[in-house]
Order: C-alpha cells, then structure tokens, then sequence
C-alpha cells in the first residue's frame, strides 16, 4: 500500500519538529534530513498499525497551509503486512516460552502485535523482541490475595 501524507516541519529551539495532517502524533530530529527520515519512518509505522488492525487511516488532505510557520513537505511510503518482520503465533509461542493459547491472550491484550492471516495468526518480531527484553518470566506472578496471606 503506498501511501501520501503531508507534515508540517517547523524549528523549535534547535529542533525540527515534523507534525502530520489529518493524524495525531508527529516526531522531531537534530536536522532537516533526519526529521523527514524520521516522519517517514513514523508513517511507515502507522500504515503498518493500520494494515494490522484493519483499521483505514483517515483520508488525507492535499495543499494545506501551514500552522505554525513550518513549511508543508509531502512524505510517501509504501508499506505491506509482508514487509513486517513476523512469525507464526506457534513460533512466538516458542520463542516466549509460553503456550499458544498464551500468546492469543497477549495479542488480545497489546502484550504483543499481529494480525490474523487468513486462519493464521502473525506476531510481529517487533514485539516479540520488545517483550523478550522487559524479561517477563513465564506463568502467573501470586496475586495480590496470595501475598497478603503470607
């Protein structure tokens, strides 16, 4: 899916602060170079949420005026569930060291990102890796009640 999105890119105290139109969010860098870099990066990044989710990105608007002095720059991407490093749900199940039905529970949570595939289920590395390192243990922690009854 190539997708076209114009940003608004100002200075603010040194940096360069890149704000979409017609989506919340944005991103800054040291340089003009990086700030568009880094504003394709986080389109990129939100196509990908979309194509994931399902849901459409709204409409974009073409020839808008800047709101705070910045110059409008037009920044295109082309993004596709393919492209996103993925895994099947048993493979991150594996990897996690907990069991699939787990790893459905996780997705349903945001504890992980995927998207179904037909009757497959993918897992994004991304999250994989990202959960890997906040270094969960595998199983349940005691609850509240078990700790209040020691």
């Amino acid at each position: 899916m190539f997708y076209l999105q114009e940003f608004e890119i100002s200075e603010d105290e040194g940096l360069y602060i890149s704000v979409p139109f017609d989506l919340e969010g944005g991103t800054q860098g040291a340089s003009l170079e990086e700030v568009m870099g880094m504003s394709a990066e986080w389109l990129c990044g939100e196509v990908e949420r979309s194509l994931m989710t399902g849901e459409r990105l709204p409409s974009t608007t073409m020839g808008n005026t800047p709101r705070a002095g910045g110059r409008v720059v037009l920044i295109g991407v082309n993004a596709n569930l393919g492209d996103i490093p993925s895994c099947s749900a048993s493979e991150a199940a594996r990897r996690l060291g907990v069991s699939r039905p787990r790893v459905s529970k996780m997705l349903e949570t945001g504890l992980l990102e995927g998207w179904r595939d037909g009757r497959n289920t993918r897992v994004t590395l991304a999250s994989i890796e990202a959960r890997l390192a906040s270094s969960p243990r595998p199983g349940r922690k005691p609850g509240k009640a078990l700790a209040e009854t020691r």
